[in-house]
Protein backbone atom coordinates (compact mmCIF):
# COMPACT_ATOMS: atom_id res chain seq x y z
CA UNK A 1 0.00 0.00 0.00
CA UNK A 2 1.39 3.33 -0.98
CA UNK A 3 1.83 6.11 1.38
CA UNK A 4 -0.76 8.07 -0.48
CA UNK A 5 -3.34 5.27 -0.10
CA UNK A 6 -2.81 4.78 3.67
CA UNK A 7 -5.85 5.83 5.79
CA UNK A 8 -5.60 9.17 7.47
CA UNK A 9 -5.84 8.11 11.15
CA UNK A 10 -4.23 11.10 12.70
CA UNK A 11 -7.43 13.14 12.89
CA UNK A 12 -9.47 10.15 14.15
CA UNK A 13 -6.90 9.33 16.78
CA UNK A 14 -6.78 12.94 17.85
CA UNK A 15 -10.57 13.06 18.19
CA UNK A 16 -10.53 9.80 20.16
CA UNK A 17 -7.78 11.14 22.37
CA UNK A 18 -9.71 14.32 22.94
CA UNK A 19 -12.83 12.28 23.78
CA UNK A 20 -10.90 10.18 26.23
CA UNK A 21 -9.32 13.26 27.71
CA UNK A 22 -12.73 14.89 28.04
CA UNK A 23 -14.18 11.75 29.63
CA UNK A 24 -11.25 11.57 32.00
CA UNK A 25 -11.67 15.19 32.99
CA UNK A 26 -15.22 14.45 34.22
CA UNK A 27 -13.88 12.06 36.86
CA UNK A 28 -13.20 13.90 40.11
CA UNK A 29 -9.46 13.91 40.77
CA UNK A 30 -10.08 13.78 44.53
CA UNK A 31 -12.29 10.71 44.80
CA UNK A 32 -11.56 9.13 41.37
CA UNK A 33 -15.26 8.89 40.75
CA UNK A 34 -16.03 6.96 43.94
CA UNK A 35 -17.82 9.88 45.56
CA UNK A 36 -16.03 9.57 48.92
CA UNK A 37 -12.67 10.59 50.38
CA UNK A 38 -11.09 10.10 53.78
CA UNK A 39 -11.80 12.90 56.22
CA UNK A 40 -8.92 15.36 56.56
CA UNK A 41 -8.98 15.60 60.34
CA UNK A 42 -6.31 15.16 63.03
CA UNK A 43 -5.78 11.91 64.90
CA UNK A 44 -8.23 11.62 67.78
CA UNK A 45 -11.10 13.36 65.99
CA UNK A 46 -14.32 11.27 65.93
CA UNK A 47 -14.20 11.25 62.11
CA UNK A 48 -10.53 10.28 61.77
CA UNK A 49 -10.10 7.53 59.19
CA UNK A 50 -13.73 7.67 58.04
CA UNK A 51 -14.94 8.12 54.50
CA UNK A 52 -16.86 11.34 53.91
CA UNK A 53 -18.68 12.53 50.79
CA UNK A 54 -16.48 14.28 48.23
CA UNK A 55 -17.44 17.79 47.19
CA UNK A 56 -18.52 16.47 43.80
CA UNK A 57 -21.02 14.22 45.52
CA UNK A 58 -22.32 16.51 48.27
CA UNK A 59 -25.52 17.78 46.63
CA UNK A 60 -26.75 14.30 45.84
CA UNK A 61 -25.84 12.98 49.29
CA UNK A 62 -27.46 15.98 51.01
CA UNK A 63 -30.74 15.44 49.18
CA UNK A 64 -30.74 11.73 49.98
CA UNK A 65 -30.03 12.47 53.64
CA UNK A 66 -32.79 15.08 53.83
CA UNK A 67 -35.28 12.64 52.30
CA UNK A 68 -34.19 9.84 54.63
CA UNK A 69 -34.44 12.02 57.75
CA UNK A 70 -37.88 13.21 56.72
CA UNK A 71 -39.08 9.62 56.34
CA UNK A 72 -37.63 8.73 59.75
CA UNK A 73 -39.17 11.81 61.38
CA UNK A 74 -42.81 11.94 62.43
CA UNK A 75 -43.35 15.51 61.29
CA UNK A 76 -46.20 14.89 58.85
CA UNK A 77 -48.54 14.57 61.83
CA UNK A 78 -47.02 17.66 63.48
CA UNK A 79 -47.16 20.12 60.58
CA UNK A 80 -49.69 22.23 62.49
CA UNK A 81 -47.21 22.76 65.33
CA UNK A 82 -45.46 25.95 64.29
CA UNK A 83 -44.41 29.14 66.03
CA UNK A 84 -47.41 30.85 64.42
CA UNK A 85 -49.86 28.47 66.09
CA UNK A 86 -48.21 28.59 69.52
CA UNK A 87 -50.00 30.93 71.97
CA UNK A 88 -47.75 31.89 74.90
CA UNK A 89 -50.18 34.46 76.33
CA UNK A 90 -53.06 32.06 76.91
CA UNK A 91 -55.87 33.92 78.74
CA UNK A 92 -56.23 31.02 81.18
CA UNK A 93 -52.69 31.42 82.54
CA UNK A 94 -51.54 33.59 85.41
CA UNK A 95 -49.14 36.44 84.45
CA UNK A 96 -46.07 34.62 85.77
CA UNK A 97 -46.87 31.52 83.71
CA UNK A 98 -47.52 33.63 80.62
CA UNK A 99 -44.11 35.24 81.08
CA UNK A 100 -42.51 31.82 81.54
CA UNK A 101 -44.15 30.44 78.39
CA UNK A 102 -43.17 33.55 76.43
CA UNK A 103 -39.54 33.02 77.51
CA UNK A 104 -39.65 29.37 76.37
CA UNK A 105 -41.16 30.48 73.05
CA UNK A 106 -38.40 33.06 72.49
CA UNK A 107 -35.66 30.56 73.36
CA UNK A 108 -37.08 28.00 70.92
CA UNK A 109 -37.49 30.56 68.13
CA UNK A 110 -33.93 31.83 68.62
CA UNK A 111 -32.63 28.26 68.38
CA UNK A 112 -34.63 27.61 65.20
CA UNK A 113 -33.21 30.73 63.53
CA UNK A 114 -29.67 29.84 64.57
CA UNK A 115 -29.32 26.15 65.50
CA UNK A 116 -26.35 26.14 67.83
CA UNK A 117 -25.57 24.16 70.98
CA UNK A 118 -28.22 22.21 72.88
CA UNK A 119 -31.68 23.29 74.00
CA UNK A 120 -33.36 21.30 76.80
CA UNK A 121 -37.11 21.87 77.23
CA UNK A 122 -38.48 20.38 80.46
CA UNK A 123 -41.94 20.56 81.97
CA UNK A 124 -45.10 18.62 82.79
CA UNK A 125 -47.42 16.84 80.41
CA UNK A 126 -49.12 19.15 77.91
CA UNK A 127 -47.16 22.28 78.83
CA UNK A 128 -46.13 22.96 75.21
CA UNK A 129 -42.60 21.59 74.98
CA UNK A 130 -43.36 19.15 72.14
CA UNK A 131 -45.12 21.92 70.21
CA UNK A 132 -42.05 24.13 70.51
CA UNK A 133 -39.70 21.29 69.53
CA UNK A 134 -41.85 20.49 66.47
CA UNK A 135 -41.99 24.20 65.61
CA UNK A 136 -38.17 24.26 65.58
CA UNK A 137 -38.15 21.25 63.24
CA UNK A 138 -40.78 22.72 60.91
CA UNK A 139 -38.95 26.05 60.81
CA UNK A 140 -35.65 24.33 59.91
CA UNK A 141 -37.31 22.30 57.16
CA UNK A 142 -38.91 25.44 55.79
CA UNK A 143 -35.43 26.91 55.35
CA UNK A 144 -34.04 23.72 53.77
CA UNK A 145 -32.16 22.66 56.90
CA UNK A 146 -32.09 18.83 57.33
CA UNK A 147 -33.52 17.84 60.70
CA UNK A 148 -34.49 14.64 62.48
CA UNK A 149 -37.44 14.88 64.89
CA UNK A 150 -38.25 11.68 66.76
CA UNK A 151 -39.50 10.53 70.16
CA UNK A 152 -36.89 8.61 72.12
CA UNK A 153 -38.91 5.33 72.33
CA UNK A 154 -39.48 5.46 68.54
CA UNK A 155 -35.78 6.10 67.96
CA UNK A 156 -34.84 2.98 69.92
CA UNK A 157 -37.49 0.96 68.07
CA UNK A 158 -36.04 2.09 64.72
CA UNK A 159 -32.56 1.05 65.84
CA UNK A 160 -33.81 -2.37 66.97
CA UNK A 161 -35.68 -2.84 63.68
CA UNK A 162 -32.45 -2.29 61.76
CA UNK A 163 -31.25 -5.71 62.97
CA UNK A 164 -34.06 -7.45 61.06
CA UNK A 165 -32.92 -9.21 57.82
CA UNK A 166 -35.69 -7.44 55.92
CA UNK A 167 -34.56 -3.98 57.04
CA UNK A 168 -33.93 -1.56 54.15
CA UNK A 169 -30.85 -0.21 55.95
CA UNK A 170 -28.42 -1.86 58.31
CA UNK A 171 -28.00 -0.94 61.96
CA UNK A 172 -24.68 0.88 61.43
CA UNK A 173 -26.12 3.05 58.67
CA UNK A 174 -29.24 3.84 60.69
CA UNK A 175 -27.28 4.64 63.85
CA UNK A 176 -24.87 6.89 61.93
CA UNK A 177 -27.83 8.65 60.34
CA UNK A 178 -29.23 9.49 63.79
CA UNK A 179 -26.12 10.60 65.60
CA UNK A 180 -24.83 12.74 62.71
CA UNK A 181 -28.15 14.42 61.84
CA UNK A 182 -27.42 18.13 61.20
CA UNK A 183 -30.14 19.02 63.73
CA UNK A 184 -31.45 16.30 66.06
CA UNK A 185 -34.64 16.75 68.10
CA UNK A 186 -35.34 14.04 70.69
CA UNK A 187 -38.82 14.25 72.19
CA UNK A 188 -39.89 12.69 75.51
CA UNK A 189 -36.56 11.63 76.96
CA UNK A 190 -37.25 9.45 79.99
CA UNK A 191 -40.30 7.65 78.59
CA UNK A 192 -38.20 4.90 77.01
CA UNK A 193 -37.73 1.46 78.50
CA UNK A 194 -34.58 1.88 80.57
CA UNK A 195 -32.71 -1.27 79.52
CA UNK A 196 -28.89 -1.34 79.55
CA UNK A 197 -28.90 -1.52 75.73
CA UNK A 198 -31.20 1.51 75.42
CA UNK A 199 -29.11 3.55 77.85
CA UNK A 200 -25.93 2.58 76.01
CA UNK A 201 -27.30 3.66 72.62
CA UNK A 202 -28.58 6.95 74.00
CA UNK A 203 -25.25 7.66 75.65
CA UNK A 204 -23.44 6.99 72.36
CA UNK A 205 -25.72 9.45 70.55
CA UNK A 206 -25.42 12.05 73.33
CA UNK A 207 -21.68 11.67 73.67
CA UNK A 208 -20.97 11.93 69.95
CA UNK A 209 -23.08 15.06 69.53
CA UNK A 210 -21.70 16.54 72.75
CA UNK A 211 -18.09 16.13 71.58
CA UNK A 212 -18.90 17.42 68.10
CA UNK A 213 -21.11 20.20 69.57
CA UNK A 214 -23.88 19.43 67.11
CA UNK A 215 -27.25 21.25 67.39
CA UNK A 216 -29.61 19.17 69.52
CA UNK A 217 -33.02 19.73 71.14
CA UNK A 218 -34.27 17.48 73.94
CA UNK A 219 -37.65 17.53 75.66
CA UNK A 220 -38.46 15.72 78.90
CA UNK A 221 -41.11 15.72 81.64
CA UNK A 222 -38.57 14.43 84.15
CA UNK A 223 -36.45 16.40 86.55
CA UNK A 224 -32.81 16.40 85.51
CA UNK A 225 -31.90 14.55 88.71
CA UNK A 226 -33.99 11.59 87.49
CA UNK A 227 -32.07 11.23 84.23
CA UNK A 228 -29.13 8.77 84.27
CA UNK A 229 -25.91 10.49 85.26
CA UNK A 230 -24.04 9.81 82.01
CA UNK A 231 -26.77 11.52 80.01
CA UNK A 232 -27.40 14.26 82.57
CA UNK A 233 -23.76 15.32 82.61
CA UNK A 234 -24.10 16.26 78.94
CA UNK A 235 -27.40 18.06 79.41
CA UNK A 236 -26.28 20.37 82.20
CA UNK A 237 -23.04 21.67 80.67
CA UNK A 238 -23.64 25.46 80.73
CA UNK A 239 -21.10 26.00 77.95
CA UNK A 240 -23.21 23.98 75.52
CA UNK A 241 -26.78 23.56 76.80
CA UNK A 242 -29.60 25.96 77.63
CA UNK A 243 -32.19 24.53 80.02
CA UNK A 244 -35.71 25.95 79.80
CA UNK A 245 -38.15 24.84 82.53
CA UNK A 246 -41.78 25.38 81.48
CA UNK A 247 -44.14 25.83 84.42
CA UNK A 248 -47.40 26.08 82.48
CA UNK A 249 -50.04 23.43 83.27
CA UNK A 250 -51.53 20.98 80.76
CA UNK A 251 -53.31 23.11 78.13
CA UNK A 252 -55.45 20.10 77.17
CA UNK A 253 -57.34 20.33 80.48
CA UNK A 254 -59.39 23.21 79.12
CA UNK A 255 -62.39 22.38 81.28
CA UNK A 256 -60.41 22.68 84.51
CA UNK A 257 -59.23 25.94 86.06
CA UNK A 258 -55.60 26.24 85.03
CA UNK A 259 -54.20 26.41 88.52
CA UNK A 260 -56.85 24.15 90.06
CA UNK A 261 -56.38 20.44 89.49
CA UNK A 262 -59.43 18.25 89.01
CA UNK A 263 -57.87 16.13 91.76
CA UNK A 264 -58.34 18.93 94.22
CA UNK A 265 -61.31 19.02 96.59
CA UNK A 266 -60.53 22.60 97.61
CA UNK A 267 -63.83 23.84 96.15
CA UNK A 268 -65.55 21.94 98.99
CA UNK A 269 -63.48 23.93 101.49
CA UNK A 270 -63.80 27.38 99.90
CA UNK A 271 -65.38 28.70 103.11
CA UNK A 272 -62.44 27.56 105.25
CA UNK A 273 -60.14 30.56 105.38
CA UNK A 274 -58.10 32.21 108.09
CA UNK A 275 -60.84 34.82 108.46
CA UNK A 276 -63.51 32.19 109.16
CA UNK A 277 -61.40 30.14 111.58
CA UNK A 278 -62.92 30.14 115.07
CA UNK A 279 -60.25 30.87 117.74
CA UNK A 280 -62.63 29.51 120.40
CA UNK A 281 -61.84 32.28 122.88
CA UNK A 282 -63.58 31.82 126.20
CA UNK A 283 -64.46 28.22 125.34
CA UNK A 284 -61.05 26.61 125.94
CA UNK A 285 -58.72 26.59 128.92
CA UNK A 286 -55.95 29.16 128.60
CA UNK A 287 -53.25 26.62 127.60
CA UNK A 288 -55.41 25.08 124.85
CA UNK A 289 -56.48 28.51 123.62
CA UNK A 290 -52.82 29.50 123.33
CA UNK A 291 -52.00 26.25 121.54
CA UNK A 292 -54.71 26.90 118.95
CA UNK A 293 -53.53 30.48 118.51
CA UNK A 294 -50.02 29.21 117.87
CA UNK A 295 -51.32 26.70 115.31
CA UNK A 296 -53.01 29.54 113.41
CA UNK A 297 -49.78 31.54 113.53
CA UNK A 298 -47.75 28.64 112.09
CA UNK A 299 -50.33 28.08 109.34
CA UNK A 300 -50.46 31.78 108.40
CA UNK A 301 -46.68 32.02 108.22
CA UNK A 302 -46.52 28.94 106.01
CA UNK A 303 -49.28 30.25 103.72
CA UNK A 304 -47.47 33.54 103.20
CA UNK A 305 -44.11 31.88 102.57
CA UNK A 306 -44.49 28.17 101.69
CA UNK A 307 -41.19 26.49 102.53
CA UNK A 308 -40.47 23.03 103.85
CA UNK A 309 -43.21 20.84 105.32
CA UNK A 310 -45.89 21.67 107.89
CA UNK A 311 -47.33 18.68 109.75
CA UNK A 312 -50.57 19.32 111.68
CA UNK A 313 -51.61 16.56 114.08
CA UNK A 314 -54.56 16.36 116.43
CA UNK A 315 -57.86 14.70 117.08
CA UNK A 316 -60.71 14.79 114.57
CA UNK A 317 -62.45 18.16 114.51
CA UNK A 318 -59.64 20.10 116.19
CA UNK A 319 -59.26 22.48 113.23
CA UNK A 320 -56.29 21.02 111.34
CA UNK A 321 -58.24 20.49 108.09
CA UNK A 322 -59.63 24.04 108.29
CA UNK A 323 -56.10 25.45 108.67
CA UNK A 324 -54.75 23.27 105.84
CA UNK A 325 -57.58 24.43 103.56
CA UNK A 326 -56.96 28.04 104.61
CA UNK A 327 -53.32 27.68 103.47
CA UNK A 328 -54.49 26.31 100.11
CA UNK A 329 -57.17 29.01 99.68
CA UNK A 330 -54.69 31.76 100.52
CA UNK A 331 -52.22 30.53 97.88
CA UNK A 332 -54.95 30.02 95.28
CA UNK A 333 -56.02 33.63 95.84
CA UNK A 334 -52.43 34.70 95.17
CA UNK A 335 -52.46 32.83 91.84
CA UNK A 336 -50.13 30.10 93.12
CA UNK A 337 -51.09 26.50 92.29
CA UNK A 338 -52.00 24.34 95.28
CA UNK A 339 -53.43 20.84 95.36
CA UNK A 340 -55.66 19.99 98.35
CA UNK A 341 -56.65 16.34 98.46
CA UNK A 342 -57.74 13.79 101.07
CA UNK A 343 -55.29 10.88 101.04
CA UNK A 344 -57.86 8.07 100.45
CA UNK A 345 -59.34 10.13 97.57
CA UNK A 346 -55.86 10.62 96.09
CA UNK A 347 -55.24 6.88 96.01
CA UNK A 348 -58.67 6.34 94.42
CA UNK A 349 -57.78 8.85 91.70
CA UNK A 350 -54.51 7.02 91.04
CA UNK A 351 -56.27 3.64 90.84
CA UNK A 352 -58.88 5.08 88.46
CA UNK A 353 -56.21 5.80 85.85
CA UNK A 354 -55.87 2.04 85.23
CA UNK A 355 -59.38 2.04 83.78
CA UNK A 356 -59.17 1.84 79.94
CA UNK A 357 -61.71 4.69 79.75
CA UNK A 358 -59.54 7.01 81.87
CA UNK A 359 -58.79 10.34 80.18
CA UNK A 360 -55.39 10.52 81.89
CA UNK A 361 -52.62 7.98 82.37
CA UNK A 362 -51.25 6.90 85.71
CA UNK A 363 -47.92 8.58 84.96
CA UNK A 364 -49.62 11.90 84.22
CA UNK A 365 -51.67 11.79 87.40
CA UNK A 366 -48.79 10.64 89.57
CA UNK A 367 -46.40 13.27 88.19
CA UNK A 368 -49.02 15.97 88.75
CA UNK A 369 -49.25 15.08 92.44
CA UNK A 370 -45.62 14.73 93.30
CA UNK A 371 -44.48 17.83 91.36
CA UNK A 372 -47.23 20.32 92.30
CA UNK A 373 -45.60 23.45 93.81
CA UNK A 374 -47.76 23.16 96.97
CA UNK A 375 -49.33 19.87 98.04
CA UNK A 376 -51.79 19.56 100.95
CA UNK A 377 -52.50 15.96 102.00
CA UNK A 378 -55.45 15.78 104.38
CA UNK A 379 -56.20 12.87 106.72
CA UNK A 380 -53.06 10.81 106.26
CA UNK A 381 -53.51 7.47 108.02
CA UNK A 382 -57.15 6.96 107.05
CA UNK A 383 -56.28 5.22 103.77
CA UNK A 384 -56.39 1.47 103.26
CA UNK A 385 -52.80 0.47 104.02
CA UNK A 386 -52.22 -1.96 101.16
CA UNK A 387 -48.64 -2.54 99.96
CA UNK A 388 -49.47 -0.67 96.73
CA UNK A 389 -50.90 2.33 98.62
CA UNK A 390 -47.90 2.47 100.97
CA UNK A 391 -45.52 2.29 98.01
CA UNK A 392 -47.21 5.13 96.10
CA UNK A 393 -47.35 7.37 99.19
CA UNK A 394 -43.70 6.67 99.91
CA UNK A 395 -42.74 7.60 96.34
CA UNK A 396 -44.61 10.90 96.66
CA UNK A 397 -43.12 11.64 100.08
CA UNK A 398 -39.60 10.68 99.05
CA UNK A 399 -39.65 12.79 95.89
CA UNK A 400 -41.00 15.89 97.62
CA UNK A 401 -38.65 15.37 100.56
CA UNK A 402 -35.57 15.22 98.32
CA UNK A 403 -36.78 18.07 96.11
CA UNK A 404 -37.76 20.07 99.25
CA UNK A 405 -41.14 20.94 97.78
CA UNK A 406 -43.63 22.75 100.08
CA UNK A 407 -46.05 20.24 101.60
CA UNK A 408 -48.76 20.32 104.28
CA UNK A 409 -49.92 17.09 105.93
CA UNK A 410 -52.73 16.60 108.44
CA UNK A 411 -53.21 13.42 110.42
CA UNK A 412 -55.10 12.20 113.48
CA UNK A 413 -52.67 9.29 113.76
CA UNK A 414 -49.54 9.83 115.87
CA UNK A 415 -46.59 10.20 113.49
CA UNK A 416 -44.74 7.34 115.20
CA UNK A 417 -47.62 4.98 114.28
CA UNK A 418 -47.52 5.77 110.56
CA UNK A 419 -45.50 3.83 107.99
CA UNK A 420 -41.89 4.18 109.26
CA UNK A 421 -40.73 5.29 105.80
CA UNK A 422 -43.16 8.21 105.91
CA UNK A 423 -42.55 8.96 109.58
CA UNK A 424 -38.80 9.37 109.09
CA UNK A 425 -39.45 12.10 106.51
CA UNK A 426 -42.06 13.84 108.66
CA UNK A 427 -39.87 13.89 111.77
CA UNK A 428 -36.86 15.48 110.07
CA UNK A 429 -36.91 18.92 111.74
CA UNK A 430 -34.38 20.29 109.25
CA UNK A 431 -37.22 20.32 106.70
CA UNK A 432 -40.46 19.67 108.61
CA UNK A 433 -42.35 21.55 111.30
CA UNK A 434 -44.60 19.12 113.19
CA UNK A 435 -47.25 20.85 115.28
CA UNK A 436 -49.70 19.07 117.57
CA UNK A 437 -53.07 20.79 118.03
CA UNK A 438 -54.02 19.86 121.60
CA UNK A 439 -57.63 20.99 121.67
CA UNK A 440 -60.79 18.84 121.64
CA UNK A 441 -63.12 18.62 118.66
CA UNK A 442 -64.87 21.86 117.73
CA UNK A 443 -68.65 21.66 117.76
CA UNK A 444 -69.49 25.29 117.15
CA UNK A 445 -70.33 28.16 119.51
CA UNK A 446 -73.73 28.60 121.11
CA UNK A 447 -74.54 31.54 118.80
CA UNK A 448 -73.59 29.49 115.74
CA UNK A 449 -75.80 26.60 116.83
CA UNK A 450 -78.70 29.04 117.37
CA UNK A 451 -78.18 30.58 113.93
CA UNK A 452 -78.08 27.10 112.39
CA UNK A 453 -81.39 26.15 114.06
CA UNK A 454 -82.96 29.39 112.79
CA UNK A 455 -81.84 28.63 109.22
CA UNK A 456 -83.31 25.12 109.38
CA UNK A 457 -86.63 26.43 110.76
CA UNK A 458 -87.15 28.90 107.90
CA UNK A 459 -89.82 27.87 105.35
Amino acid sequence: MSKGNMPNTSSTEKQGARGKKQEKSEICPLCKGLGYVRADVPVGHPDFGKLVPCTCHLAEVAQRRTDSLRVLSDLDTLERMTFATFIPESPGLSPDKQANLRWAYEEARDFAQNPNGWLVLKGGFGCGKTHLAAAIANDCIGRGQPVLFITVPDLLDHLRAAFAPSSASGYDARFEEVRTAPVLILDDLGTESSTPWAQEKLFQVFNYRYNAQMPTVITTNHELEEIPLRLRSRLVDPDLARIVSITAPDYRRAGVAQDQSDLSSLSLHAHQTFETFEPRKGELPKAEEENLKQAVSYARAFAENPEGWLILTGTYGCGKTHLAAAIANYNAAQGRPALFVVVPDLLDHLRATFNPQSAVTFDQRFEEVRRIPLLILDDLGTESATPWAREKLYQIFDYRYNARLPTVITTATPIEELDPRLATRMLDVSLCTPFAILVPAYRGTLSQKKASRQRRSRP
